[in-house]
């Protein structure tokens, strides 16, 4: 099997894998990165997501091989500044209620967040549509997302 060099989390990481196997299972499977989730497999969920030179990607849709020279970022790499603004957001509105969609909920918004000073509400609902939430915290998920960017001011 061909061995691939990637930078996730800010680390290089060796592994050994087909090189059309998808990022969420090198991710899940080889480096023990469980935070990202797998939801259906064909890149419609969300619940894969990460960022891959900070745009928001389905990782279940995006192969090995392909990333060489980019930057993942998954959740367990954010969640290392416990103090970013998204997590405050999110607990004080209380977005999360099962938590499986989170982690792309939350790196979708990063992603936005990163490129925006402050979005439409176009953007934002463009963004959060992307990810499924069985539970239906839209409307929590929503306030959480407007608080993060008024915030930022």
């Amino acid at each position: 099997m061909p061995e691939y060099k990637l930078k996730i989390n800010g680390e290089v990481k060796t592994v050994n894998t087909d090189a059309d196997t998808p990022l969420l299972w090198v991710l899940r499977d080889e480096l023990g990165l469980t935070g990202t989730k797998f939801g259906c497999g064909k890149g419609l969920c969300g619940s894969c997501t990460v960022l891959i030179n900070d745009e928001a990607e389905r990782s279940c849709s995006v192969e090995v091989s392909k990333l060489q020279d980019k930057e993942i970022l998954t959740i367990e790499g954010l969640a290392r500044d416990r103090e970013h603004p998204i997590f405050k957001s999110w607990i004080e509105f209380e977005a999360s209620q099962c938590g499986y969609c989170q982690p792309g909920q939350i790196m979708t918004v990063l992603s936005l967040f990163n490129k925006h000073g402050k979005p439409s509400d176009a953007d934002i609902e463009t963004a959060l549509t992307g990810v499924l939430c069985r539970c239906g915290t839209y409307p929590r998920i929503k306030k959480a997302v407007d608080q993060l960017f008024e915030n930022r001011g």
